[in-house]
């Protein structure tokens, strides 16, 4: 005949199972209160789970569940570490993106400076550039590309779903001094006129 679990040794349990980090027994009982003896209850657990999957553990003084050491090397995942992109690099993406294909001395001429070494080499191991070959051009230099992986990445279906200048500006994402500039060019074309009549 089964008996029926104690309320005080569930709640105890349920406590640990859902903590973020290890729980001395003062902080246990702030959650279950003083109902029962933990001391037992932190026993029998420990007890219960010995052998299982995971394990109920004391380490410092604070009680936490933990994976059983002999299977620990199943739940081992590789984290994705992510990087944040330069402005350097995320202007030849975009570049890349919009001209493709580019070479580097291409690249150089649209952002009027120098393209770090590194700069492509970090978009290409991030998968979103490619070499996607040589200019027929005097020293026949290499050309890049976009990916499949950069289309997907961005949630795009092609390179037409590329954001256009309109879109750029509606979105404010176009440079505040750019626009001024503009306005500016603008507004001396009119003045000019104005003047001429």
């Amino acid at each position: 005949m089964m008996q029926e679990p104690d309320d005080y040794l569930r709640a105890v349990e349920a406590t640990l199972f859902v903590a973020e980090t290890p729980l001395t027994p003062a902080e246990i009982r702030l959650h279950v209160g003083e109902g029962g003896d933990l001391p037992v209850a932190l026993a029998t657990l420990a007890d219960r789970y010995a052998g299982r999957g995971i394990n109920l553990v004391e380490r410092g003084g604070r009680w936490h569940f933990q994976t059983a050491p002999d299977l620990a090397h199943i739940l081992r995942r590789e984290k994705d570490e992510t990087r944040k992109l330069s402005r350097a690099a995320m202007e030849t993406l975009a570049i890349i993106a919009y001209h493709e294909p580019v070479s580097r001395a291409e690249i150089e001429a649209i952002r009027g400076v120098q393209v770090a070494k590194g700069t492509i080499d970090v978009l290409m191991e991030a998968g979103w550039v490619r070499p996607a070959g040589r200019r027929e051009v005097p020293g026949r230099p290499l050309i890049y590309a976009t990916t499949v992986e950069f289309l997907t990445h961005f949630g795009l279906g092609s390179r037409r779903d590329l954001p256009g200048l309109d879109d750029l500006r509606a979105a404010g994402l176009l440079d505040p001094v750019d626009l001024a500039l503009e306005g500016l060019v603008g507004q001396s074309v009119v003045e000019n006129d104005e003047e001429e009549a």
